[in-house]
């Protein structure tokens, strides 16, 4: 048998040709240690091959040559009356999970127990017998079940109750000997009258339960290893910690140590960068040691007895953050630990929300009453004061900018439009019943890097707001919490928030070693403002996919304007109104166009409805009112009842499906005819001042060839001539004697009778971009801001997998994939991207990869998330 037993320690690895397998998991990890030199207690492995056959074996003789190794090394004997060692015993499977019992403090026998209670107290020497024989009762527990012995193991089930009873370390006082006679019934004969003599009883006991388990398979050891304690007289302490900071990654040690402590139970702790500086120097060795060996952060527990330190334990971390990994994976790539690869893969996209966004510190929430649940709109942390409505939140952020006041506001809305984008904008956050990922307000927020929260059972009434138990009235705070992953939360009352800050989290290094291997396929943002599109680029993003105009008039110095132009009676006074509006949209287009310098913009011409720009209510009313009535000067003012009589011309029953985009332009040519001069005079200025400008100009809710060629290319007809974007960059062009700049002029792909006659289309688009939030809808016939009434039944049915709005369904992929194979084959120069809120799921991203998309684009805060999960399958492809 002896050569089925192997010693390691610090000092000495296990010899050569033995097959690590027979070590066991806990075996190899301890053997791994030694070679790294870590300050491990000594100890040694009987091995698979004889651990579960010792009945017959003579295991003392086999044991007392390492055992009397061990006993030097830490200066202890095993089974000596005066200062004894005691031993651990580890079944050590090869399998990741067992549920094998602790086995601790063999060698506290009748002989030996005296001379350990003089180092730990007579209470710690009763509590370790107990947990002595408590480990004992598991493995005969074991056995019992194991040779289906009902009978015994009801007695001895009933034993271990009892036995529970025996300790009370409430009672001082307690002597481990009447410990020991209290359990000596429940074990086999013997068992405290010797260390030598219990330790066989316990490796032959073991080794019968391993020989009877069907789990062992012959190919479990056995592990025996001193034990060491942290209240084991003077300059003794024990104490656990992080290799480096498990929150922002700081490359410290994180954790505690207790002077003359066994465990930290009701102990107050001490920084562990605060012990014995030779100690702390030995941690941080192997602190660094394992993150370089095991390439993640892990978590340490140590033992000083008497001066000397020991490593008892180290394990894999489960509560980190983000940015720790982040930070520990940039480290061991800047000194050629892991390679770029690694770095990328290592971290899932969607885990950078975490540090793209403020999250709440959850000490401070602990006393305020809160609900969970909600569907994630946007994710991050928000706090801020409740307001109903669009006016009045915009009125709470005036005033409190006036008063220097906290300028926090959540916005509290059923359902938020096109009219509330100026709230959203400056609150901290959204929070909703209706809709759900795709709903507008969950949209405009991840654009705009707000939190935004879905919270379908909660009941709006005035200026109160119910959330199952929590009631909310305007002018109150709340906090709103939206992890990428996990339940929402929303706490009544202030929290505490950790804000991001992406240069000390790595973010902006990591972004930088992600686009070096993004060669194939790029990603761009949406973006409706030079704030927006700066941040997009610190980010990654490689120009502008989609620029909303329509965002750019709901300002409230525009908004008045464009609703006179709206409702304008005659071309003429239209006209005026957009000659004021042209001065404001080439300024917009020349901010966004300065940003991104050398990178492609996409400007997509008007595509909301007109109705969505028109007063909603009685303030928004009087407010158009009083602008017309000073914009007319004295001259003869519209009434209340016209203006409603117009406004009510424009309405329409389904108006996502009517009189909006370049159906707008083909009645109204004028409104785009002033976005296109509006571009180009942008672009022609910037181009004077050597700025290196790329327009791209799309056409929204195109549906067939006939009406791109009418918008890009114009037409004659008797009575009639309609300016084409051609003709108009021409005259832009002639009137300032510039020469001419290059430029494009596509379409957005959002309605299957596009992507059906894709191939046609191509003949008059130089790229095409998939708007997939209206490519779900007109494909499935699914409202993105109704279909959360009725999707969970369809779930519970598995009548349609997960939510077409976060991840394409497959209707929808075979409309974009067939679109882009019957665009190329017209025009192989085709330039093609997805610009739909799909943008950033990882899934969706590659298969734009496998459909020959050149781009995704997406909000400024997804940018690093669709940019990570571009590396990683360009990885893959690479390694394929």
């Amino acid at each position: 048998m002896k050569e089925h037993v192997h010693f390691f320690s610090q000092k000495d690895v296990i010899k050569k040709g033995v097959e690590l397998e027979t070590l066991g998991q806990r075996g190899r990890q301890a053997n791994e240690f030694a070679e790294l030199g870590f300050p491990i207690l000594p100890g040694f492995i009987i091995d698979s091959v004889v651990a579960s056959h010792l009945a017959k074996e003579n295991v003392l003789d086999a044991i007392r040559a390492p055992m009397k190794k061990a006993d030097a090394v830490v200066e202890k004997s095993y089974g000596d009356p005066n200062e004894p060692l005691l031993i651990k015993i580890v079944i050590s499977p090869n399998l990741a999970i067992s549920n094998y019992p602790a086995l601790h403090n063999f060698g506290l026998a009748r002989k030996t127990v005296g001379g350990f209670t003089r180092f730990v107290g007579e209470n710690f020497a009763a509590h370790e017998v107990a947990f002595l024989a408590r480990g004992m009762l598991k493995i005969e527990e074991r056995i019992a079940e194991l040779e289906n012995r009902d009978k015994d193991l009801a007695k001895i089930r009933q034993r271990i109750v009892a036995a529970s009873g025996v300790i009370d370390e409430a009672k001082p006082g307690q002597k481990a000997e009447a410990v020991m006679a209290s359990y000596e019934a429940f074990l086999p004969k013997g068992f405290f009258d010797d260390a030598w003599g219990q330790l066989d009883i316990a490796l032959k006991r073991i080794s019968h339960m391993l020989d009877l388990d069907d789990q062992d398979d012959d190919d479990t050891a056995i592990l025996i290893q001193p034990m060491v304690y942290g209240n084991y007289g003077k300059n003794s302490a024990s104490g656990a910690f992080y290799t480096r900071n498990v929150v922002n990654g700081e490359k410290r040690l994180q954790g505690e140590f207790f002077v003359e402590r066994f465990d930290e139970i009701g102990a107050e702790g001490n920084d562990i960068n605060k012990i014995a500086p030779k100690h702390l120097k030995e941690l941080e060795r192997i602190a660094r040691t394992l993150e370089d060996r095991q390439r993640e952060i892990r978590q340490i527990r140590f033992t000083v007895e008497k001066d000397k330190l020991w490593l008892i334990e180290q394990r894999q971390v489960m509560a980190k953050s983000t940015q720790a990994d982040l930070k520990l994976y940039l480290d061991l790539n800047q000194r050629k630990v892991v390679d770029d690869a690694f770095v990328i893969n290592a971290i899932k996209p969607g885990r950078l929300n975490e540090i793209l966004h403020p999250v709440v510190d959850m000490a401070s929430v602990k006393k305020l009453a809160g609900v969970s649940g909600g569907i994630t709109g946007a994710p991050g942390a928000a706090i801020g004061r409740v307001f109903f409505t669009t006016e009045s939140l915009l009125e709470a952020y005036r005033v409190a900018q006036q008063k220097g006041e906290d300028k926090r506001l959540i916005l509290c809305m059923p359902a938020t439009f096109a009219e509330d984008v100026k709230a959203i904008e400056v609150a901290s956050g959204v929070l909703s019943c209706e809709g759900g990922y795709s709903a507008h307000a969950s949209v405009v927020a991840r654009q705009y890097g707000k939190v935004s929260l879905v919270k379908p059972e909660m009941k709006i009434r005035g200026k109160k707001a119910t959330i199952g138990q929590l009631t909310v009235n305007e002018g109150d705070f709340i906090t709103i919490n939206v992890p990428y992953y996990g339940d929402p939360q929303v706490w009544l009352g202030k929290a505490s928030l950790i804000e991001p800050d992406p240069a000390e989290s790595g973010l902006f290094e990591f972004i930088a070693l992600v686009k070096k291997h993004m060669k194939h396929f790029h990603v761009r943002t949406n973006a409706d403002s030079p704030r927006d599109a700066a941040l997009a680029l610190s980010f990654g993003a490689e120009g502008i996919g989609l620029c909303r105009t329509e965002h750019m008039f709901f300002n409230e110095k525009r908004i008045n304007v464009f609703r006179e132009m709206i409702l304008a009676d005659s071309l003429a006074e239209r006209e005026k109104a957009l000659a004021k509006l042209q001065v404001m949209q080439r300024e917009d287009f020349y901010g966004l166009f300065k940003v991104m310098a050398g990178k492609d913009v996409t400007i997509r011409l008007l595509d909301a409805p007109l109705h969505e720009f028109l007063p909603h209510n009685e303030d928004e009313l009087e407010s158009f009112m009083s602008h017309l009535n000073s914009a007319k000067k004295g001259g003869k003012a519209l009434s209340k009842a016209e203006i409603r009589a117009r406004m009510d011309g424009l309405a329409e029953f389904n108006p996502m499906l009517g009189h909006r985009g370049c159906r707008i332009a083909v009645s109204y040519p004028e409104i785009y005819a002033m976005q296109t001069r509006a571009v180009f005079e942008a672009a022609y200025k910037l181009r004077e001042e050597k700025v290196d400008v790329r327009p791209e100009i799309m056409i929204p809710i195109v549906m067939n060839a006939s009406e791109l060629r009418l918008i890009v290319y114009g037409k004659k007809i008797e009575g009639r001539t309609y300016k084409g974007i051609v003709d108009i960059e021409e005259d832009v062009r002639r009137k300032l004697g510039a020469r001419a700049l290059p430029y494009r002029v596509g379409t957005m792909i959002e309605l299957p009778a596009a992507a059906l006659t894709a191939g046609e289309i191509a003949r008059y688009s130089e790229f095409f971009s998939f708007g997939t939030n209206d490519l779900t809808q007109t494909t499935l016939g699914i409202s993105r801001d109704d279909f959360n009434s009725f999707m969970p039944d369809y779930s519970t049915f598995d009548l349609i997998e997960g939510n077409p709005f976060s991840s394409l369904a497959p209707p929808v992929k075979e409309l974009v994939a067939m679109a882009a194979r019957r665009g190329r084959m017209t025009r192989p120069s085709l330039e093609m991207g997805l610009c739909g809120e799909h943008g950033a799921n990882p899934d969706n991203v590659r298969f734009c990869m496998d459909a020959g998309l050149d781009y995704v684009s997406c909000s400024p805060y997804s940018v690093p998330i669709a940019c990570l999960a571009v590396a990683q399958a360009e990885l893959e492809r690479a390694k394929a």
